[in-house]
């Protein structure tokens, strides 16, 4: 029989657990989930202790040889919604160990949004989210009275408002560069609140079961304020997607190419559509290595292993990454072959995101947070750093 314990614990919240992770100070952590689920997706940092030990095997107490084997104190204890956490904290705690429940377990963590402003040379303020769980990146561009959002994910896109009007600007525009396979998308919310929804003319081709408010092609601009932003048309990852190159200083890539990898080529037409997409997206890179080496590349997700450029921001210049993606200057045929050889397992439930952003699978936000969770990878290992996508 268990015994029930009157221990009280604290609670930490995930805000104030990813600023020590930021700071890098020593963080014990006790992951009680399901090994299965700990392995495929959970909290990383260069000064985390990490131990998993399934809550199952706790609650009838903490055997010696568990305690024995701890990370250091105070101990943070994750579950995936805070309250197996909360329990096992208690048993700890009974034992006499320092520890505290992650608020709210991963689904809190999930929940974190970060927002930092690129030190660029642009008229415009241009702001990178980051959404730590994930990886996922977004964009608000704002000039004068207007702004407009890149990328938005459905479960923040309050956020997008009220940082647009914290600038003075109205949100006019909310842009996707793709059909993304591991977030479920924000445009046709925004789109229904008064914002132009908006999608490239070749994103819509793969089969939209709805209408966006604006399309645009290779070679169309969107202005904002005084700002004006390129379209540019850069397959590979997926067929529609497409590149914005803002007041001509920093290139919003999607998930083309990433300060550290470049795109997977295989969610779209699977791996026999791969090998195509792969030459597609050679010569795509090819083009924008064209572009000035100043250029900031800011891209649609970063990883934990991620370097960050001094302003904070997951970006670089181009000349950045090319310098540390010495495959951009391969032949075609070596790149596609090393793109095809190290793919990482596809993201979680992307055949079910990518049909809601096509429209034909209908979600609310709690349902798309729960399509969410767990890893995403759409970037390619080889290259670079396994990126998050």
């Amino acid at each position: 029989m268990t015994t029930e314990i009157d221990t009280a614990v604290d609670t930490v919240a995930p805000e104030r657990l990813r600023q020590r992770i930021q700071a890098g100070d020593p963080v014990g952590l006790l992951d009680v989930r399901a090994p299965d689920t700990a392995e495929e997706w959970r909290i990383d940092g260069e000064s985390i202790e990490y131990r998993n030990v399934p809550y199952y095997e706790l609650l009838d107490g903490v055997p010696e040889t568990v305690l024995a084997e701890l990370p250091d104190e105070p101990l943070v204890v994750v579950c995936a919604k805070g309250e197996s956490s909360e329990l096992i904290a208690e048993r700890l705690a009974d034992a006499g160990v320092d520890a505290v429940s992650l608020d709210r377990g991963m689904r809190g963590w999930a929940d974190l949004y970060d927002y930092t402003e690129l030190a660029v040379d642009t008229d415009a303020t241009v702001a990178q989210y980051h959404r730590p769980s994930s990886g996922c990146l977004a964009y608000l561009v704002a000039d004068g009275d207007e702004a407009v959002v890149v990328d938005p994910l459905l479960a923040f896109v309050d956020a997008y408002r009220q940082d647009a009007r914290a600038l003075g600007a109205e949100l006019v525009a909310a842009v996707d560069t793709h059909i993304h396979a591991d977030h479920v998308s924000g445009v046709r919310e925004l789109s229904a609140r008064g914002v132009t929804g908006t999608l490239p003319e070749s994103a819509v081709a793969r089969g939209t079961a709805f209408e966006p408010d604006r399309t645009v092609a290779d070679g169309d601009t969107i202005t904002v304020g005084e700002t004006t932003v390129e379209v540019l048309h850069t397959p590979g990852h997926t067929s529609g997607m497409t590149s914005l190159l803002v007041d001509g200083e920093v290139l919003l890539t999607g998930d083309g190419l990433f300060v550290d990898s470049v795109a997977r080529p295989d969610l779209e037409d699977g791996d026999d559509g791969a090998p195509e997409a792969a030459r597609q997206l050679y010569d795509t890179l090819q083009g924008l290595l064209s572009l000035d080496a100043e250029v900031v590349i800011a891209p649609a997700h970063a990883s934990d292993g991620t370097p960050r450029r001094a302003d904070g921001t997951y970006t670089a210049t181009l000349g950045t990454v090319r310098e540390r993606l010495p495959m951009l200057d391969a032949d075609r045929e070596t790149f596609v072959d090393r793109v095809l050889a190290d793919m990482p397992p596809r993201p979680a439930n992307y055949e079910t995101i990518i049909d809601t952003n096509l429209g034909r699978v209908e979600t609310d936000r709690a349902d798309a947070l729960t399509m969410e969770l767990g890893p995403n990878n759409c970037a390619a290992s080889a290259g670079g750093p396994g990126t998050r996508d």
